[in-house]
């Protein structure tokens, strides 16, 4: 039962700061998501972050872990969202930004991680 609400209360967090975020945000570009485009790379890194100092070393407990990656990143992160606004793209005949939205969040979002894991390695 402790798992499940480190989870939910998590994700709520995670919640609420993507959507403070994407509404801040998503309405800068008009064909460009740039409120989801930032909590998917920052989500992506904050992970590669956490999980680093997960399997790095005791730094964080197995409930830390729990908490911060599948709780506040999952929630924090949107994959439907994304997927959604990609269909808005395409159906728009938007052809040119919905390759360099997906492409770019895809690269990015793997390098991502790659620097947060690289940064955990280093503390």
């Amino acid at each position: 039962m402790k798992q499940l609400l480190l989870v939910f209360f998590g994700g709520g967090i995670g919640s609420i700061l993507r959507y403070l975020i994407s509404k801040n945000f998503n309405s800068y570009f008009s064909h460009f998501y740039l409120g989801t485009f930032l909590v998917n790379i920052i989500g992506c890194l904050l992970i590669g972050i956490i999980l680093g100092f997960s399997l790095k070393s005791n730094y964080l407990t197995q409930n830390q872990t729990l908490l911060l990656s599948t709780g506040f990143c999952g929630g924090f992160t949107t994959f439907s969202t994304f997927a959604f606004e990609k269909h808005s793209l395409l159906k728009a005949g938007e052809l040119m930004h919905f390759s360099i939205y997906t492409i770019a969040s895809i690269v990015i979002g793997v390098v991502a991680i790659a620097i947060g894991l690289w940064i955990s390695k280093l503390f």
